[in-house]
Parts: structure tokens; C-alpha cells; sequence
């Protein structure tokens, strides 16, 4: 019920007012049954804009960690992400990433949207990094199809680190479902879970216009700064 007080009552309306989405696509968007949205992540506020968008409830995981912080800052998180639908998963430890695709599943089986960001974390520079092969074993293990949404300039309207956001036109492209259906079977196997996540990535690429890199965006974002000379 918050979800939807928040979304049509409350917050959805304000936002819509102010950020004047701009969407293509939206129709590829199935009316009913399971479906994963598989987004490109340039802006924390991504996980805000998509499910204001689209008219079902979309589902996105995050850690723990961000609903639990102290102080405004901590309370303004963790009300973004409980008005967004995001539920929280322990990410601390080796299953980490199981937890987070067992809860997708979950929504999934039940009929639902689940929101997912391939490249696993936000881009350090707007550029599409390698995506990792979860968002591949999600759709397979679900048998539901995969909707690429590529974000436009969502990091020109909230750059990373930036807690108030530009006031600009959010732009959002939703491509063609993806369907899987002929590697039915094959969760695990990872030549097929890599074959099918470069598809996703590739059409990512094609819908968000922006440069592709094939390296992992959290290896770039630990690697030592330079040292000057």
C-alpha cells in the first residue's frame, strides 16, 4: 500500500511534474506475467525512475546497508529505496549474489516485475560496462523474458555522489523483450549465461547510445588512483 500511496499520491505525481519523463517504448512492456527489466545504471536515482514509469510494480534488490544508515542522509536513502519497491538483501559474504537472484526469482514466479542492473553497480563515467551473468541465470531459471531499458541522462540529471538532483527532462528508452526460451535448460552452463548477458548488453548499447567497454565497471572503480610524480 506505501508502495502505491508513494507512486500515484504522494511522490509519483510531484516527480512527474518536475522531471517531465520522457519515454520511448513503454508498450514493450508485457501488461501482465513475469518480466525483467534489465537496465543500464548511470544514477542512483535510476531505481526511481523506472518503476515511476512503468504502470506495474517493479521490483529491485540493493544492500542491506542502505536502510539502515543514520542521520537524514540514512532516513532519505532508506525512504527512496522502501517508495521504490527495493527490498533489502544481506549482501555480506559468498552468497551474496545468490540471495539477491533468489529474491528476483521469487518475484518473478509470483508474476512480478524484477528490476535488475546487468552491470551490477553504476558507472563510474556514463560509459556501459561488461555485465555480469546473473541477470542471464535469472532469466533462464525463470523462463521470463528480459526488457532492455536504457537510461539516457539520468547521470546528467543526478551525477554520482550528488545528493540533490538537476531539474531536467529524465529521458528513458524501452527496447523489444528478449526471449531465451531456445537455451531452456541450460542455467549454469557459463557459455550460454555469457552468450545470453552480452545479448542483453548488446541491445543496452543499441537503446542508451553509449559507449561499451568489456571490462567489469567494479574493477574499475578499486583500482588504485595514480600516483602524481
Amino acid at each position: 500500500m506505501f508502495y502505491w500511496l508513494m507512486k500515484y499520491v504522494v511522490l509519483g505525481p510531484l516527480l512527474r511534474l518536475i522531471f517531465r519523463p520522457q519515454v520511448e517504448g513503454l508498450h514493450h512492456v508485457p501488461a501482465s506475467g513475469p518480466v525483467i527489466l534489465a537496465s543500464n545504471h548511470l544514477s542512483f536515482s535510476d531505481s526511481i525512475f523506472t518503476p515511476l514509469i512503468v504502470k506495474r510494480r517493479v521490483t529491485f534488490v540493493a544492500k542491506a546497508e542502505y536502510f539502515i544508515g543514520k542521520g537524514i542522509k540514512g532516513w532519505l536513502t532508506k525512504m527512496f529505496f522502501v517508495s521504490s519497491g527495493t527490498i533489502p538483501v544481506d549482501r555480506s559474504g559468498g552468497k551474496a549474489a545468490r540471495a539477491a537472484l533468489d529474491t528476483q526469482l521469487q518475484v518473478l514466479r509470483a508474476g512480478g516485475i524484477a528490476g535488475i542492473y546487468p552491470e551490477g553497480t553504476r558507472s563510474p563515467d556514463g560509459r556501459l560496462y561488461r555485465g555480469k551473468t546473473g541477470v542471464a541465470r535469472l532469466a533462464l531459471e525463470s523462463g521470463a523474458p528480459v526488457v532492455p531499458v536504457g537510461m539516457l541522462n539520468a547521470d546528467e540529471i543526478q551525477p554520482p555522489g550528488k545528493l540533490i538532483p538537476k531539474i531536467a527532462r529524465v529521458r528513458i528508452r524501452f527496447g523489444a523483450p528478449l526471449n531465451f526460451s531456445r537455451y531452456q535448460g541450460l542455467a549454469g552452463d557459463r557459455f550460454v549465461e555469457r552468450a545470453v548477458t552480452d545479448e542483453i548488453m548488446y541491445e543496452l548499447m543499441e537503446l542508451s547510445g553509449r559507449e561499451y567497454v568489456d571490462v567489469y565497471a567494479q574493477k574499475l572503480k578499486i583500482q588504485p588512483a595514480p600516483v602524481a610524480a
